[in-house]
């Protein structure tokens, strides 16, 4: 099959741009002028006129949770909800519509306690007992790491006020004895199970309605973490995502990463699992990728892990979610196996002692194996010259200073703030720093994510200039970093995220220009045509 796309704006590389490109079995063979490209028309099966519009290389999201994306299309929408009144009323507006729904059990993610324009705390047991007290119900966070629950689920979990806490995770204590319904850390998943969870044959539909979504706004390649958080049942995802990528019914390209809440389970993946059976092509739309771990928590739970705790709470350090003996053990088994390690941080404690561990665990005192850091959001001079001088990769996430920028002061300081979310120095010091969402922490779409990281500013366009102007980085560089870069992070750049020859004819024909629009604009811009390996996924 071979496809010409001619006429356009083509984003090769900084300052350097073509008219056309020639596609070939899903490879890029050839870029360069309408007249060289069109020189070869004859033989062509398609020939696509891009009307002058910018094309760029297929955008790569290097951290989301694609299926948890899709169980948000089928929950209650309690997203930047203004306060618990309203989080309550629209789950039982959802529990009345879809009874079917909820008889097990309601579940949904959204809520931020920081948007409530009235009282600005935790949901807990009696609010949801307002929602129902006749089934489980279990409402996260928007960061996934505080969970809210009625008192039937607190009841299905068998525990009280003088029930042992859980491993790695807390449930809390109202001031009548009993537990209030709110859990932190890993007891968020144990809370999480009392809900039955999707079957295959839903997650099937899910996950095809993600993929959807994804190519509409651009997206080419995720890099996933379901495995271990929204996927429990690992074999049963890998089998389940082995399905559809067989079947042709793949629309993005999608690599794993993966999760173990257990060490015994992680050896016996690398050793008699997936890792060494399941069966991924080199050129595989679908393929293995790193463990990933939970270092903290997020800071607006205020679970953060940080040196000198928040400025108004400065006896809470927040909380380390794996400790550093059990990190030792996971990345020293990763390096043993050749795996490469990801890992959750966001406070400058969780940082530091992540890189510690990291170090521990070099090959030849290199980060050969391209460890990274998810998030990266707490830092101060010392930790931003580690991540340089040690090679640390760093997945990050701009558009979460949508509304971090609103907390991240008064949290941490001006001081520790003003050197916080520094992915512009980073990337000018020559991390390999990708982009990515988190979604669905924050949506997918890409663009406003790349608005973010241009302006720094919020959706409104606000502070005037800036949050922390220094920061912005130019289009060019956005755009490396949510192609090249992401595609460095899976060791994939000489195949992904330029229009080169040789590389996947993965590109994103725009709707407008983004090198030149108005940067207000930027968040607004969406795909006309999203294709994959030479084959178009998506057209408006």
């Amino acid at each position: 099959m071979k496809t010409i796309l001619h006429n356009a704006k083509i984003y090769v590389e900084k300052g350097v741009y073509a008219r056309a490109v020639e596609v070939e079995d899903g490879i890029i063979t050839k870029v360069g002028t309408d007249d060289e490209i069109l020189a070869e028309k004859a033989g062509a099966d398609e020939v696509i006129d891009c009307e002058g519009r910018t094309l760029i290389p297929g955008l790569n999201d290097s951290h989301m949770h694609f299926t948890q994306l899709g169980e948000t299309l089928y929950q209650a929408k309690i997203d930047g909800v203004k306060s618990i009144d309203e989080m309550i009323k629209i789950c039982r507006d959802f529990a009345e519509k879809y009874p079917d729904r909820v008889k097990n059990g309601l579940h949904a993610i959204g809520w931020n306690q920081d948007l409530f324009e009235d009282d600005k705390r935790l949901p807990d047991r009696h609010d949801l007992d307002k929602i129902s007290t006749e089934f489980p119900i279990c409402l996260e966070r928007v960061c996934g790491h505080i969970v809210s629950t009625n008192t039937k689920l607190i009841e299905m979990l068998g525990i009280d006020g003088n029930s042992p806490q859980f491993p790695d995770g807390d449930f809390l204590i109202g001031e009548d004895g009993y537990p209030n319904g709110i859990f932190t850390a890993n007891a968020c998943n144990i809370a999480k199970k009392i809900i039955p969870d999707f079957t295959l044959e839903e997650r099937h539909g899910i996950i095809l309605e993600s993929m959807k979504y994804a190519v509409s706004h651009g997206l080419t390649s995720v890099q996933s973490n379901d495995v271990g958080t929204t996927f429990l049942d690992g074999p049963g995802a890998f089998r389940l995502l082995h399905k559809i990528y067989d079947s042709g019914e793949g629309l993005v390209r999608y690599r794993h990463q993966v999760c173990f809440n257990d060490y015994d389970e992680f050896k016996d993946y690398l050793e008699n699992g997936e890792f060494v059976n399941g069966k991924y092509d080199e050129d595989s739309w679908l393929t293995l990728g790193p463990l990933k771990l939970f270092k903290d928590g997020s800071l607006g739970a205020r679970t953060a892990l940080m040196k000198n705790g928040y400025v108004n709470d400065p006896d809470n350090h927040g909380l380390e979610w794996i400790k550093t003996e059990d990190m030792d053990r996971y990345c020293q088994l990763a390096k043993k196996h050749g795996l490469q390690v990801v890992t959750h941080v966001i406070g400058d404690e969780a940082i530091d002692r992540t890189i510690d561990c990291y170090e521990r665990a070099f090959v030849d005192g290199e980060n050969k194996l391209r460890h990274a850091l998810i998030h990266c959001q707490i830092t101060d001079e010392k930790i931003l010259d580690r991540i340089v001088e040690k090679g640390i990769l760093v997945f990050a996430q701009p558009i979460f200073l949508d509304y971090d920028m609103s907390i991240v002061e008064e949290l941490c300081g001006k001081e520790l703030a003003s050197t916080s979310y520094n992915f512009g120095t980073l990337l000018r010091r020559g991390v390999h720093l990708s982009y990515g969402t988190d979604c669905p922490v924050e949506d997918c779409n890409p663009f406003p994510n790349i608005y973010m990281a241009v302006t720094r500013k919020n959706r409104e366009g606000k502070p005037e200039g800036g949050f922390y102007p220094k920061e912005c980085v130019d289009v060019e560089t956005a755009i490396d970093a949510y192609t090249y870069e992401s595609a460095y992070a899976e060791f994939m750049e000489d195949k992904k995220g330029r229009i080169k020859k040789g590389y996947y004819a993965d590109m994103v024909l725009l709707d407008r220009d983004i090198f030149t629009v108005d940067p207000m604009e930027i968040k607004d811009i969406l795909p006309v045509m999203t294709m994959v390996g030479g084959k178009v996924v998506y057209r408006r």
